[in-house]
């Protein structure tokens, strides 16, 4: 992990996996399914392929619509 993008990427990635995995073992939350999280990690691997090859106002925006994407969608606040 060389970059900035490496850790917040990871950083990320890591709550979003933590969510599932949390949410995989409890009861149901409405509207929670598996192919939802899948924009989420894809917005992670993408903004850090753009942040590591100096494409940094992409990666910041996507950095950004992915950390929207997670409050709206995913809503980490809800619990089961």
């Amino acid at each position: 992990m060389h970059t900035a993008y490496d850790w917040v990427t990871v950083l990320l990635f890591g709550g979003i996996a933590t969510l599932f995995l949390q949410r995989s073992v409890g009861r149901p939350v409405a509207g929670d399914r598996i192919l939802a999280y899948l924009p989420a990690v894809l917005g992670c691997a993408v903004a850090n392929y753009c942040g590591n090859s100096g494409w940094h106002l992409p990666a910041l925006l996507l950095l950004a619509a992915t950390i929207a994407y997670i409050l709206v969608r995913l809503r980490p606040w809800v619990s089961s």
